[in-house]
């Protein structure tokens, strides 16, 4: 049963205040602030335990549907307010502004578990999509060269769905992240090594490239084992390129896959 909210209890949000939610679309603001938007009555709620709230705005209906509300400003707000703070294009009944989480590089180790590297990746739904695959395929660190996309810009919140809460992101210089000693790097490239006949370990970091230029010459001399995903039939003619997030898809779906045959033999 839905806990009883009393509304007194909340604020009514100023102008001054959806001003300063309208500026955190800007990265510039959002890493000098350290926070970041969340929308939609899904991810709000999955966020909430999870991430440190600093402002929750939301319609009267969506807090009296709530257990509990973890947020140290609370904002009562109606369809036309609402729509005035969002970065969304279709805006729903809440709206959470949450501060970043700390995650330590150095906690990943590539020698004993898969992750995921992203290089240079532009595109804030294709980063958001990528997050979402790494959770379903249970790979919790994404390691992103410094020009890769915000993953906690708007864009890329909204298509991670919520995985951000299990899948840490981290940015860095990814030539010196790579340049480790016996660690399995795999990249994607067309005159790579068939996918389904090379072997695939359960360590190590599956690299992807940018959108348009693929994987960068100083990255790829690094890669140890070259992948190529082929087309059906093998002999198909100039088919269509795979973009990154479904790449990302099928290298891990393989990779995962031999790895519960393995388990399950």
């Amino acid at each position: 049963m839905a806990a009883t909210h009393t509304i007194a209890r909340f604020f009514m949000i100023s102008k001054a205040k959806i001003k300063q939610i309208r500026l955190l679309e800007k990265k510039k603001y959002r890493d000098e602030t350290r926070l970041f938007v969340a929308e939609g009555n899904k991810i709000v709620a999955d966020m909430l335990p999870y991430f440190e709230c600093e402002w929750l705005i939301a319609k009267p209906s969506w807090i009296e549907s709530q257990e509990t509300l973890p947020a140290k400003e609370l904002f009562v707000a109606g369809e036309d307010d609402i729509r005035k703070a969002s970065l969304m294009k279709n805006p729903q009944d809440v709206l959470a502004v949450f501060r970043y989480p700390s995650h330590r590089l150095e906690d990943i180790d590539p020698s004993v578990s898969l992750i995921i590297a992203l290089d240079g990746i532009q595109d804030p739904g294709n980063l958001g999509t990528i997050i979402r695959l790494a959770d379903w395929f249970g790979i919790e660190h994404i390691v992103c060269s410094m020009d890769t996309a915000d993953g906690f810009g708007p864009k890329a919140v909204q298509a991670s769905m919520g995985a951000l809460t299990r899948v840490s992101i981290h940015y860095t210089n990814l030539e010196e992240f790579l340049s480790k000693p016996h660690v399995p790097l795999y990249g994607a490239f067309l005159d790579g090594t068939e996918i389904y006949k090379e072997h695939l370990s359960s360590n190590g970091v599956i690299i992807i490239g940018n959108e348009g230029n693929g994987i960068r010459p100083s990255v790829e001399k690094l890669v140890n084992n070259r992948l190529f995903i082929p087309p059906f039939p093998s002999t198909r003619q100039n088919p269509n390129s795979l973009n990154a997030a479904m790449a990302t898809a099928i290298i891990c779906a393989e990779f995962r896959r031999r790895q519960g045959f393995c388990q399950n033999a």
